[in-house]
């Protein structure tokens, strides 16, 4: 039986804002009930096979280095960063053999799909559907200008952007309406494997409304320039829509811990989810990395390219799972951070509180099924496995993730900067990240998480305001050994 660590009560203070490696890493719930869709809008269409969608939002365009609000206008082109953004993303995509390329007409969007899509042979498919989220009168001002021409209007475009109305228009409820339609016609074709690129708010949209979110989501799941997000679809028997799994969310041609805003603000405050390193139990094909096992030499590699990574951040306190191969994954973070100073990263050493919180502890239950991932996906084991351990790790999550949020300070200033960072099992995260969305435990099989990878999060309006998704699942910084963006969490060869 798992303990639990002893954590303040929840307050309503800290209360959320929204409604509602190995391939042995990849956790998924198959059998859990399926998602509850938006009864205001359509499912997904049905499918006849599997279908992985690349998300990628465009390059940095003209208006996006001046600070000037886009929308659907069509005036900012690409910049010589953007470009190259662009290009970093096609060498990341080019061992992919897409069967199409949808995009927005808009030159900045267009122009980065012609990068990337670079000699393959088949044509652009424009949609405008696809174009970014029509802001009317607020497009091609800066942001100062709309404050002091708009004033409580643009602050409520700011602050509550689902329910503002400009000139007469929710452009946020129409951005969801034409996500939905988007769907239609990119499921509908015949590729299974297909590239979208677009913009920032409409690539948003796609992630939110294909997992059933609606729009209080805007400017929850970040979208970078150049940020690729990877969408897995499962046909479902009996013509019912398909499953839907986040494969990973915004990974980027630069660094996720890269000192840049969320959703236009800056961000202070962090928690990092850091999926411990691979173990020998994990590399046999079992859901392993629990209990006595030590990481094996990948996870041993992982745990210092992740080391590595966060060697750019000042990291306050690494919180971790008291299991072996997740105290192993912080000593190494902890340790590099320590020597931060002969590594040339600071002038002085960094000293770092490290502890562990019995509520990132897995149950040992998920070692009671020696299976591959496949065999795991195609039984739904997770989602089978006895209902009362399912319940318990979801419970357990609860407190976890409190203990987490009270780390964060309130207040501004440079002496409430606080960055944490989390150390556990995939599938305790997985938990995490739908704590953090304030979803339910049925929304388990909608997120992927890798050994090795990590999950940023960031807490603009501090830890009372909830939680922004910088990226999911991100592993490039694994080197040789990332995992591939495009590898389907079916483990779908075809991919």
């Amino acid at each position: 039986m798992l303990l639990l660590a002893p954590t303040p009560p929840l307050s309503t203070a800290t209360a959320h804002r929204r409604p509602g490696g190995s391939a042995a890493s990849c956790i998924r719930c198959s059998s859990v009930r399926e998602l509850d869709r938006s009864p205001s809008r359509p499912p997904l269409p049905p499918l006849a096979e599997a279908k992985q969608v690349v998300l990628v939002r465009h390059g940095q365009s003209t208006w996006n280095a001046d600070g000037r609000i886009q929308g659907s206008s069509d005036f900012s082109v690409l910049t010589p960063k953007g470009e190259s953004q662009a290009e970093t993303s096609r060498l990341m995509l080019l061992a992919d053999a897409f069967d199409a390329c949808f995009t927005s007409p808009l030159a900045r969007s267009r122009r980065t799909a012609e990068i990337i899509w670079d000699s393959r042979d088949k044509d652009l498919i424009p949609d405008s559907d696809l174009r970014e989220i029509d802001l009317y009168s607020f497009q091609g001002l800066f942001k100062h200008e709309g404050k002091e021409k708009y004033g409580a209007l643009f602050q409520q475009w700011q602050k509550n952007p689902s329910d503002c109305s400009i000139d007469g228009h929710y452009p946020v409820r129409e951005l969801w309406d034409r996500a939905q339609g988007c769907w239609e016609r990119i499921l509908t074709h015949e590729g299974k494997s297909v590239l979208v690129v677009a913009h920032n708010a409409v690539n948003q949209a796609l992630v939110a409304t294909s997992l059933g979110l609606g729009t209080e989501y805007f400017r929850t799941l970040l979208q970078s320039n150049c940020g690729a997000s990877v969408l897995d679809f499962t046909p479902q028997p009996g013509g019912r829509p398909p499953s839907v799994c986040l494969n990973r969310l915004n990974q980027t041609p630069n660094s996720p811990v890269s000192a840049e805003s969320s959703a236009g603000r800056k961000s202070s405050k962090r928690i990092i989810l850091v999926c411990q390193g691979a173990t020998q139990s994990s590399s046999e094909g079992s859901l392993g990395g629990v209990g006595y096992a030590p990481l094996n030499m990948l996870g041993v590699i992982q745990a210092q390219k992740t080391a590595e990574l966060l060697l750019d951040l000042k990291v306050n306190s690494i919180i971790c799972s008291p299991q072996v191969a997740a105290v192993d994954t912080a000593t190494a973070i902890c340790e590099v951070q320590e020597a931060a100073d002969c590594l040339g990263a600071d002038c002085v050493p960094r000293y770092v509180e490290m502890k562990n919180l019995l509520g990132l502890e897995i149950d040992d239950a998920f070692l009671t099924k020696q299976k591959s991932l496949e065999q795991i996906v195609q039984s739904g084991w997770m989602g089978g496995m006895e209902h009362q351990k399912l319940k318990t790790l979801w419970a357990q999550s609860e407190d976890a993730w409190q203990a987490l949020v009270n780390e964060l300070p309130d207040g501004d200033g440079a002496e409430s900067d606080r960055v944490v960072v989390a150390i556990g099992h995939p599938a305790i995260h997985l938990a995490l990240l739908c704590r953090c969305l304030n979803l339910t435990m049925d929304y388990m099989p909608s997120f992927h998480l890798d050994d090795g990878s990590i999950s940023v999060i960031d807490f603009p309006d501090g830890p009372k305001g909830g939680g922004i998704i910088r990226c999911t699942n991100y592993t490039a910084h694994l080197g040789r050994w990332s995992v591939p963006i495009t590898k389907s969490t079916e483990n779908n060869d075809e991919f």
